[in-house]
């Protein structure tokens, strides 16, 4: 059996896989390498142990797993503030500090921007060593105003949002993820329909459900996803751990979403225009630089640094280090993921 083969066997013990979404994923994940890393976290789990084993010891912090440089979005917070950063968890775990670090530079590489290689991977390095001296949150609405330069809404997204959310074919879903939907409603708001939502690279396949309700003068949407052990966690033998999930979206810091919650095993988040993953587009490919990436290293590094003595362990381990080192490491692993990407895709023919 293919390694995909038995995660997702493992994944239908887990929860009630939507087979349709699967085949779609499989589909997907032929088109590009960077689709193909994307969809994959358990197998890049894998890769890391077979071509980089020296990432194995370093220090672990709570880490995202899945990065890459599609998995960066926009929320608000308990004070209404715009806050952009990491807004997938699904995969958070105890990771070497590492394993972040290259994915995103690999995810770079694959998804072939203009930048080079080398530069690129100096600003995620030039980012991370900054979010680790001076963590915290990036705030649009204050310290990184310029940010809304990439991750603003227009008029038509707006519209793109709602007939998304109308073009969600009605669903029943079950009774624990109608009670974490309704639940993260406001107490008076009014719900008019459940409806089944096809969404994510990774999380295809997943049982994913939308919520729409009115209140006062509006429509609101709730999204409901299952919610599953950590990719490298199940990569490495340990496939009944806990989902980190909620400890790395609260952690201190963080300014997390006040509307997310995991109950009844779903995550529960609310959707809206800009509250959003920010998505590969021609506009978003054109305005990637060393600037944003440099933010996106930032946004990393003020993660890990959640932990002050793993902090201090990683910032001593980087000073050890070549300054070439991430654009090394990110080419080793490049040539890997695209090597697994040919050998599965030749297994699919």
């Amino acid at each position: 059996m293919t390694e995909n083969g038995a995660f997702e066997n493992w994944m239908r013990t887990a929860c009630d896989v939507v087979e349709e979404d699967i085949a779609r994923k499989h589909e997907r994940m032929k088109k590009s390498s960077f689709l193909f890393l994307r969809a994959t976290f358990f197998r890049w789990a894998h890769l890391v142990k077979s071509r980089a084993p020296e990432i194995l010891d370093l220090p672990s912090p709570l880490s995202v797993g899945d990065t890459h440089v599609e998995n960066f979005g926009t929320w608000r917070d308990a004070e209404m503030r715009l806050v952009w950063g990491v807004n997938d968890h699904d995969d958070a775990t105890l990771i070497p500090y590492a394993s972040d670090l290259v994915r995103l530079t690999v995810s770079v590489r694959l998804a072939e921007f203009g930048l080079s290689n080398r530069d690129a991977a100096a600003a995620i390095l030039e980012g991370y060593e900054r979010g680790l001296q001076a963590a915290g949150p990036t705030l649009l609405d204050e310290r990184e105003r310029w940010l809304r330069d990439y991750v603003g809404v227009t008029d038509d997204e707006r519209a793109s949002f709602w007939e998304e959310i109308d073009g969600c074919p009605a669903a029943e879903p079950p009774v624990g993820a109608q009670s974490a939907l309704l639940g993260g409603l406001p107490h008076d708001a009014k719900p008019e329909r459940f409806a089944k939502r096809t969404k994510g690279g990774g999380s295809l396949g997943r049982p994913r459900f939308v919520l729409v309700a009115s209140w006062r003068g509006g429509r609101i949407v709730r999204e409901a996803k299952a919610v599953l052990t950590s990719g490298w966690d199940w990569a490495n033998g340990r496939t009944n751990d806990a989902n980190r999930l909620e400890e790395i979206v609260n952690a201190s810091t963080r300014s997390p979403d006040p509307f997310l919650r995991v109950g009844h095993g779903f995550l529960v988040r609310r959707l809206s225009a800009d509250t959003r993953k920010v998505e590969r587009d021609a506009d978003f490919d054109r305005k990637l630089d060393a600037k944003l990436l440099r933010a996106m290293g930032s946004e990393i590094g003020s993660i890990h640094a959640h932990s002050l003595e793993l902090r201090n362990e990683i910032m001593a381990d980087l000073d050890r280090r070549d300054a070439g080192w991430l654009h090394e490491m990110g080419n080793l692993l490049s040539e890997s993921v695209e090597a697994d990407f040919e050998e599965w895709k030749a297994f699919q023919s």
